[in-house]
C-alpha cells in the first residue's frame, strides 16, 4: 500500500492537513510566521497558501462511502431482474441462431429456394418436385401457440383446394422429437406432409424471424406472398388464391402429390 493510500485511510490528527486535490494526509510541520508563502502537497505536488493550510481550512476528513452502499435492494427485485435478463439473453441467442444471412431472392416474385428435407414417414421431399402446384410452405413448431390456431385452417385449405392444385407443406422448426411432432399432427388431423426443419433451410428463407411464417409459392416456383406471424384466415385464403392463379412453367415438370403422415 502506498503512502498516499495509507494516509487517505488514516484518521486526521490535529497536526496534519489533508490535500483538497488528492486527499493525502500530511504533517503541517512548523508553523511559519508570517503565513505568506505556499505549502506543497508531498503526494501530488499541488501548492496551497500557508494561511489556509495552517488556518485549518484543509483539516477536513475525506468523503466517506459506506461499505456495501447501494446494495440494500429488494432481493425479489434482483431475482426478477436476473430472470428477465436471462430471458432476453436466451431470446437473443435463439433469434441469432435463426437470423442468418438473408437470401437476396426472398422477395415477392422471386424464386423459392429449393431444399430437400425428411418427412415424418421417412421420405425425402424436395420442394422443386412440386413444380406445377401452388405450395403453401408453413414454418411452425409444436410449442408455438399461434401455430395451434393456424393449423386447423391449413388442414381445411388442403382439403378445399387440394384438387385445384394446392399442396400445403409444414416444416417443423422447433427442434422437437418425432414423437411430439407425430402427436401434434395426429391431434390436429394434419392432412399434409410435415417435414423436419433445418437451420440451413430457415436461413435460406430469410432466417424465419417468427413462427408461424408462411410462404405462398406459385406453380412456377416463385414466391407470390409471405405472411409472418398469425394472420386472419381470410388473408391466408387470399394468398392461396394468388398462388393458384399463377401459370405453370411451359417445360414439363413433375407435379408430385405428397401424402401426409398416417
Amino acid at each position: 500500500m502506498s503512502t498516499v493510500e495509507q494516509s487517505l485511510g488514516a484518521p486526521l490528527q490535529k497536526s496534519h492537513w489533508r490535500c483538497p486535490k488528492c486527499w493525502a494526509a500530511q504533517e503541517k510541520g512548523i508553523r511559519p510566521d508570517p503565513e505568506v508563502g505556499t505549502v506543497t502537497c508531498s503526494a501530488c505536488g499541488a501548492a496551497f497558501p500557508e494561511a489556509d493550510v495552517y488556518g485549518g481550512k484543509y483539516d477536513a476528513e475525506p468523503p466517506v462511502v459506506e461499505r456495501g452502499a447501494g446494495r440494500n435492494r429488494n432481493p425479489l427485485a434482483l431475482v426478477v431482474v436476473a430472470v428477465v435478463a436471462a430471458a432476453m439473453l436466451f431470446f437473443g441467442f435463439h433469434m441469432a441462431r435463426r437470423s442468418g444471412p438473408t437470401t437476396p431472392g426472398i422477395t415477392k416474385s422471386g424464386p423459392a429456394p429449393d431444399f430437400t428435407l425428411e418427412s415424418l414417414d421417412g421420405k425425402s421431399v424436395r420442394l422443386s418436385d412440386l413444380r406445377g402446384k401452388a405450395v403453401l410452405l408453413n414454418f411452425w413448431a409444436t410449442w408455438c401457440g399461434p401455430c395451434k390456431i393456424e393449423t386447423p385452417w391449413l388442414v381445411e385449405f388442403q382439403g378445399q383446394y387440394g384438387t385445384q392444385g394446392l399442396q400445403v407443406v409444414g416444416v417443423e422448426m422447433g427442434d422437437d422429437g418425432k414423437e411430439d411432432i407425430e402427436k401434434f399432427a395426429k391431434e390436429m388431423g394434419v392432412n399434409y406432409p410435415v417435414l423436419f426443419g433445418k437451420e440451413a433451410v430457415g436461413e435460406a428463407y430469410g432466417g424465419v424471424p417468427a413462427l408461424p411464417e408462411t410462404f405462398f409459392i406459385g406453380r412456377d416456383g416463385k414466391i407470390v406472398d409471405r405472411i409472418i406471424g398469425l394472420k386472419g384466415k381470410a388473408e391466408i385464403e387470399d394468398s392461396i388464391k394468388k398462388a393458384l392463379d399463377t401459370q405453370a412453367p411451359n417445360s414439363p415438370a413433375t407435379s408430385a402429390s405428397l401424402q401426409p403422415q398416417k
